[in-house]
């Protein structure tokens, strides 16, 4: 008989891991105490527990605040999976049925980046809730929520722009220049770009980094999908401004060592459409708690 889970290994009561991750989230054990609603001491004796049962210490103090410890960083991502595990889980039997449609927009490339992991999982949770998704870029995408032809979407944009301040950010992450390694792009004069088409924030912020620094450049290649822009870099045709995460070999990020500006960091906001209904507020909490575990190392 093949061996069931958890009977090899000490089991953590969930309490433990929710005061864990509040105290992670807070640095602080007082502050902890009054979101948890435990008194300083029996937090104090939950993470003792904690440590007891793992054999290390997750917490160290300094002063008035602690932080993690390394053993306390590599737990942190399964204490989150974890809960949210234990919620998608209680909710399919307690929760109130959700039923109905969800316009989604979201931008192409997040077709394969974020979408795959955050739907899966929804559907898991809320198998009565139709998510019909739109792919499209940024400002079109703000503009289908305003109008009311979208329910939800999520979109990029530039921090300070006046797209950003359309909806609430669930994401921030830096944009680097991306060339094929051991390519020779970087060097060309005017640098040869691959960018989406006007009007994504990505090209925006490229453009703007580069007039600021004085430096010549010429629009090489255009591709709404940044699938078209990758293979412009794999040919070491041009260099093109990703987001960091994404950033894998054979393609390299450059920067001040190969002559280019930072060109700082980009938003990934969430709107929803006035008036939306209860199956629009269930993804819409579901997408921005998919996006604060990504922000912590954790798969969306």
């Amino acid at each position: 008989m093949q061996k069931l889970p958890g009977t090899g290994m000490p089991l953590i009561d969930l309490d433990l891991y929710r005061t864990f991750l509040v105290i992670a989230e807070t640095s602080s054990f007082s502050k902890a105490s009054e979101l948890v609603g435990r008194t300083p001491s029996a937090v104090s004796m939950q993470i003792k527990k904690l440590e007891s049962i793992l054999g290390v210490s997750v917490f160290a103090r300094e002063g008035r605040t602690v932080r993690m410890t390394t053993e306390g960083e590599a737990l942190l991502g399964y204490a989150r999976r974890i809960l949210m595990l234990n919620e998608e889980a209680v909710s399919l039997f307690l929760s109130p049925e959700v039923e109905g449609e969800v316009r989604f927009g979201a931008p192409s490339d997040f077709g394969t980046r974020f979408l795959p992991n955050i739907l899966s999982r929804f559907a898991r949770s809320h198998p009565g809730v139709n998510v019909d998704v739109h792919l499209d870029g940024s400002p079109m995408l703000d503009e289908k929520v305003k109008k009311g032809e979208l329910d939800l979407a999520l979109f990029t944009a530039r921090p300070g722009t006046a797209l950003a301040r359309g909806g609430t950010i669930v994401f921030t992450e830096p944009l680097v220049w991306v060339g094929l390694e051991g390519g020779i792009a970087y060097e060309r004069d005017p640098l040869p770009l691959a960018v989406s088409t006007p009007g994504c924030p990505w090209r925006r912020a490229a453009r703007v980094a580069l007039d600021d620094a004085q430096k010549p450049y010429r629009v090489s290649y255009t591709s709404f999908h940044s699938a078209g822009q990758e293979a412009a870099l794999l040919a070491d045709l041009a260099v093109a401004p990703f987001p960091a995460s994404v950033v894998e070999a054979p393609l390299m990020a450059l920067d001040e060592r190969h002559g280019l500006p930072e060109i700082g960091d980009y938003h990934i906001l969430m709107a929803e459409r006035a008036h939306a209904g209860k199956a629009t507020h269930a993804f819409a909490k579901h997408v921005a708690e998919s996006f604060k575990d990504l922000s912590h190392g954790v798969s969306a």
